[in-house]
């Protein structure tokens, strides 16, 4: 499909295309360009449209020169930076690894964000912990922006739809602010359990509360005494995965 879209502007004469608004060239050009780094097309396709824009001869094989070029001309298009929409996809480090996941295992509790799915899946996957099992509400791995923002390791980790909590590993731990709950970083994670993470706005649900076994926070000191679940659950799985790793 983006082939054809690209192939469809190249149809434009030179004359046609400086017609075009603005944020309409640039959106072309990044899709060019986009196409020449994922899809491996030749570079018939951005050198015209940069000749067109007057731009200066860039090195195609300068990964650097490259990505600043994209993010030039999606500045242009006015469109916010997301991680998963930059041109690498893959670091240079990015293996598959034969390190063995934790049975330190993950429930999202109708969390709404797709985007805090995704990032949640990555940190899973980075840090190696357990299955991850997803409530009705909370957008599931077939979700194209889930996918995106996991940076594509969301068929890395074993997933599991509408699974009841009864039914999920024991014992379950509530990360919740809940007044007196023990610190993460005083706390010994058993072997195997799973970590109940709760809905951006309202938090846990009470059925999942009423039946957590323990309930633990991150310390907090400013202002707001709260953090974005992703962002939450990133410190604790840090946490689980040094302590965990460091008694083998």
């Amino acid at each position: 499909m983006q082939l054809e879209q690209l192939n469809r502007c190249l149809s434009y004469t030179e004359t046609e295309f400086l017609e075009l608004s603005v944020k309409m060239r640039h959106t072309w050009a990044g899709r060019a360009l986009r196409a020449y780094y994922h899809l491996k097309t030749r570079d018939i396709f951005y050198r015209r449209i940069e000749a067109w824009l007057e731009l200066p001869l860039l090195n195609l094989q300068d990964i650097k020169a490259l990505s600043d070029r994209y993010h030039f001309h999606l500045e242009k298009t006015g469109q916010s930076l997301q991680e998963h929409n930059l041109l690498t996809e893959h670091q240079k480090s990015d293996t598959d690894s034969n390190i063995p996941f934790l049975q330190a295992s993950v429930y999202l509790d109708n969390i709404r964000s797709a985007f805090n799915v995704g990032s949640i899946i990555r940190t899973v996957e980075a840090f190696r912990l357990g299955p991850i099992y997803f409530a009705k509400q909370t957008p599931y791995i077939d979700n194209p922006k889930v996918q995106k923002t996991s940076m594509f390791t969301f068929d890395k980790v074993t997933c599991h739809q509408n699974i009841p909590l009864e039914k999920i590993p024991k014992p379950l731990i509530a990360l919740e602010t809940v007044p007196n709950a023990p610190s993460i970083f005083n706390c010994t994670f058993p072997k195997k359990f799973t970590l109940l993470l709760g809905n951006e706005e309202y938090g846990l649900s009470d059925k999942s509360l009423s039946m957590a076994d323990q309930s633990l926070q991150i310390p907090l000191y400013g202002f707001k005494k709260s953090l974005n679940v992703a962002s939450a659950f990133a410190i604790v799985a840090a946490v689980i995965s040094n302590q965990k790793r460091c008694e083998n």
